[in-house]
């Protein structure tokens, strides 16, 4: 999936899931958004549905390491590309 597809559909989901007001892609989740380990556990919830895969222990522990946008939308090329190999 395209980087630009991903964003728009991350955003989507910040924004009507998680109620954050104009995301930007820098910004970080916690600080700015008050994003928390409950929302971090269903964002990946959402990035499974849209990866149409269960995330492994490895991959879910990767995403600990989240502070941005850009980071969920490059965590997401990650492991698109290490299942396609």
């Amino acid at each position: 999936m395209k980087r630009d597809v991903l964003q728009e559909k991350i955003l989507t989901i910040l924004v009507d899931d998680f109620e954050f007001v104009q995301p930007g892609l820098d910004d970080n989740l916690r600080d700015d958004h008050g994003f928390d380990s409950i929302d971090a556990i269903e964002l990946l919830g959402k990035i499974e549905g849209i990866l149409g895969l269960a995330l492994t222990r490895e991959e879910k522990e990767k995403a600990m390491e989240i502070r941005t946008i850009n980071d969920i939308l490059d965590y997401i090329e990650l492991i698109e590309s290490s299942r396609t190999t």
